[in-house]
């Protein structure tokens, strides 16, 4: 656990200027068995101080991968002169930001030394599980993934913070071949914030997570292409959380906006049906923890959630601390940093549409002829809102009923259009989390919503 040697340095901070000294100790843990056989086995720690100057609108930055007085020292003395330097020659002559009440806070959990043992001797036994009860597979894959960040801050104004957010995954991936020779493939992430110690404790408990995705493979197996087109969908919680983090939430944080993205001439301005709201959450949504919570982000703002579209208006964007001062807004606590060499960044939390008040049966009664869309292993988006997911799960619906799962597709739109046509949402949620987000440097998040009735491309064969 990292011991405070930056807390001392804070008199030492430029009065004129807003500064961030921050020590970060970051972990990684990573076991993959492929077929029975132990591919992948590695362990990986980074820790450094880094310091943020920001002055009359510039920012000075330094960091070093120590976690010492005299690295501390250095990095406050380089990004002071950074800073100094910056403003000599760009001249921005900008405010200061509004100030923030000072407070702390302090969340630091122990993150215990697993042995990479254990996580073989789970990853085998689960992998044993699925090749003695389904032997004709053609591959089989078990990956366990841990990863932690703990970040000890000092700001000028605002919270000083010590905290650790670790999360842990079990990764399934099956495949299986039809009888045309085509590989079908799927994967399920089993897991969440927390270590692996705290989320893990019997392989067993992961066997009938293992059996639902053999049973969806098989159907999968059977399954036939989409016929290609505008159809009507009802994307499930993985697709619309999808949908909110990367065709929605990227365009409205704020430094892309400040960059040309659709947001920006969209601002209380209908953007979807009034069925649809989207937050980012973050640290608590629909009164329980978020999964990825952030109390305090980097630039020592308190988190808080940011609404983003309510009843289908375009109501804010995510802040920094700057862009808030910029746009006239609040600062929300969105800006991150992944590793100790990072500066933060704006970056979503836990961005999901809301739930709506439908059944999903009576959604699925309600289609004559479209698709019911459940799993997704991609996205990509623009800043104009354009997007296309890639598809690995799916069902045909006709005549209000789920009919033949359907083979790999894709789907497509723009955003702020699609979900214009958004006429049903469940009253469901469902969270994932397992991923990055890749915005120049990763970034945990999470990212969820219901089922929505809505009209898109969809690709066939």
């Amino acid at each position: 656990m990292l011991q405070d040697i930056i807390s001392k340095h804070k008199p030492f901070f430029p009065s004129s200027a807003h500064t961030e000294l921050r020590a970060q100790l970051s972990r990684s843990k990573s076991v993959t068995v492929i077929a029975g056989n132990l591919t992948t086995n590695t362990r990986n720690e980074t820790s450094g101080v880094s310091s943020r100057v920001y002055k009359n609108g510039v920012y000075g930055f330094s960091s070093a991968a120590a976690c010492d007085d005299e690295a501390v020292k250095n990095v406050l003395k380089a990004a002071c002169d950074n800073a100094a330097f910056m403003d000599a020659h760009v001249r921005k002559n900008k405010a200061m930001f509004n100030a923030l009440p000072y407070g702390k806070y302090d969340d630091k959990i122990e993150i215990s030394d697993v042995p990479q043992k254990n996580y073989i001797e789970f990853s085998k036994e689960l992998d044993n599980y699925i090749h003695t009860k389904y032997p004709g597979l053609s591959s089989r894959i078990v990956a366990i993934r841990e990863d932690s960040m703990e970040k000890l801050l000092c700001t000028s104004d605002g919270f000083d913070a010590h905290f650790t957010a670790p999360r842990s995954y079990v990764y399934v991936i099956m495949s299986a071949s039809t009888d045309s020779g085509v590989t079908v493939e799927l994967f399920a992430p089993v897991g969440g914030c927390g270590t692996f110690d705290m989320n893990f404790t019997d392989p067993a408990l992961l066997y009938p997570t293992v059996d639902d995705i053999y049973e969806k493979l098989m159907r999968k197996r059977e399954g036939v292409y989409a016929d290609a087109g505008l159809k009507t969908v009802i994307l499930g919680g993985d697709l619309s959380g999808m949908l909110a983090h990367e065709a929605v939430g990227h365009t409205v944080e704020a430094d892309l906006v400040l960059g040309g993205s659709v947001a920006g001439h969209n601002l209380n301005k209908r953007v979807a049906s009034e069925l649809v709201s989207l937050t980012d959450f973050a640290h608590t949504a629909f009164g329980v923890s978020a999964p990825l919570p952030v109390y305090v982000d980097d630039e020592g703002t308190p988190a808080k959630d940011a609404v983003l579209i309510d009843k289908g208006i375009l109501t804010g964007y995510m802040n920094s601390r700057e862009t808030a001062l910029h746009f006239g807004m609040e600062p929300t606590g969105n800006a991150r940093a992944f590793s100790f060499s990072d500066e933060p960044l704006i970056r979503m939390r836990n961005t999901a549409v809301l739930p709506g008040k439908d059944k999903l049966e009576d959604i699925i009664s309600s289609v004559d002829d479209g698709y019911y869309l459940i799993n997704t292993n991609n996205g990509q988006a623009d800043t104009t809102g354009e997007f296309m997911f890639g598809i690995t799960m799916g069902y045909e619906i006709k005549n209000g009923k789920l009919g033949r799962a359907i083979l790999d597709t894709t789907i497509s739109g723009v955003a702020f259009e699609m979900l214009k046509t958004v006429d049903m949402v469940s009253d469901s949620m469902n969270w994932s989390s397992a991923g990055f987000c890749g915005k120049k440097q990763p970034m945990p998040v999470g990212m969820g919503g219901p089922e929505l009735r809505c009209k898109v491309m969809i690709g066939g064969k």
